[in-house]
C-alpha cells in the first residue's frame, strides 16, 4: 500500500510539474517572441498597413468581454440557482436543462459562428456587428457559467441554509445572504474562464463579428478582437513578428482582466459575509 502511495504521489507531482511547466514554456516563448517587436506605431488609433495597429483590436475586444459577460453572467447564475435551490431533485426538466448545457457546452465554436452568422446576421439582420459576435459568444459561454456556478452552490453545506432557514430567513433572502457569498469563488471560476474563451475566441467570431480593421463606433460596427487580429496577420504571412507582439499583449490583457475578476469576486464575497 505504501508503495502504491508513493507511486500516485509522484505521478501526481510529475504531472503537475509538467503542466506549470509547458505553461511556462508556451507564456515565455511568446513573451520572447513578442515583446521586442512591440513599438509605439502599433497602438496608434488608426490601422494602416505600415502600422498595423491592434488598438482597434484592443477595444473591440473589451467591448465584447464585458457585453458578453452582461448578458451570459446573469443567466447562467440564476439558471445554476433554479436547479439547485428552487427545482426538484431528479426532475425531468433538470434533467433536461443540464443535457442542454453539456451538449452545448461539446458543439465547436465554428458551428457557433456559423449558427450566429444564419441567425443573428442574417435573419435578423444584424450582418457582421459587435451585436452579432456578442450575442453568439454569450450563448457559447453561457453552459460554462451555469455548471461552475451549479457545482459552487452544490459543494455550499447544507448546515448554512439549514441555519439561516431556522432563524426566519426566506428562501431568497437565504440563497443571496447565506448561499451565494460562499459559492462565489467557485462562480468566479468559471467566469474567469468564461473570459479566457471569449478573448480567445476565434471561429466563431470571424463569421459574426467580421475582420474589418475599424475603430468601432456602435454595437452595429464590425471589426476584430486581439485573437483574431492575431490570427489574421500571421495568415497574412507579411506580419508574423506583429502576430506574436500580439500575442504578448493578449496575455497581458488576459492576466488583468481575470486579475480584475478575482479582486471584484474576493470585495464582494468579504462585503456580502460582513453584511
Amino acid at each position: 500500500m505504501k508503495s502504491q502511495s508513493k507511486v500516485a504521489r509522484g505521478a501526481v507531482y510529475v504531472s503537475a510539474f509538467l503542466t506549470f511547466f509547458m505553461l511556462i514554456v508556451l507564456v515565455g516563448y511568446i513573451i520572447i517572441k513578442g515583446a521586442p517587436n512591440l513599438t509605439p506605431a502599433m497602438f496608434e488609433k488608426v490601422y494602416t498597413t505600415e502600422n498595423v495597429s491592434m488598438f482597434p483590436a484592443i477595444v473591440t475586444t473589451l467591448i465584447v468581454v464585458i457585453l458578453s459577460l452582461i448578458i451570459a453572467t446573469p443567466l447562467g447564475i440564476f439558471t445554476g440557482c433554479y436547479l439547485v435551490e428552487y427545482a426538484k431533485k431528479g426532475s425531468r426538466l433538470v434533467e433536461t436543462i443540464r443535457l442542454a448545457t453539456e451538449t452545448l457546452s461539446g458543439i465547436p465554436s465554428i458551428l457557433y459562428g456559423l449558427f450566429g452568422m444564419l441567425f443573428f446576421g442574417t435573419a435578423l439582420h444584424l450582418g457582421y456587428s459587435i451585436m452579432s459576435g456578442v450575442l453568439t459568444l454569450s450563448i457559447m459561454i453561457l453552459p460554462l457559467i451555469i455548471r461552475s456556478t451549479e457545482e459552487a452552490l452544490l459543494a455550499v453545506d447544507d448546515t448554512l441554509r439549514s441555519g439561516s432557514l431556522a432563524l426566519g430567513a426566506g428562501k431568497l433572502r437565504t440563497i443571496v445572504r447565506v448561499v451565494l457569498p460562499v459559492a462565489i469563488p467557485g462562480i468566479l471560476s468559471g467566469v474567469i474562464l468564461a473570459i479566457g474563451r471569449c478573448v480567445g475566441e476565434t471561429a466563431a467570431l470571424m463569421f459574426t463579428l467580421g475582420t474589418t480593421t475599424d475603430m468601432p463606433t456602435s454595437l452595429m460596427s464590425s471589426g476584430r478582437t486581439l485573437s483574431l487580429h492575431m490570427y489574421v496577420l500571421s495568415t497574412e504571412g507579411m506580419y508574423v513578428k506583429e502576430a506574436f507582439a500580439t500575442g504578448f499583449i493578449l496575455i497581458i490583457l488576459t492576466l488583468l482582466i481575470n486579475g480584475l475578476s478575482s479582486l471584484i469576486g474576493s470585495k464582494l464575497s468579504g462585503g456580502k459575509q460582513n453584511a
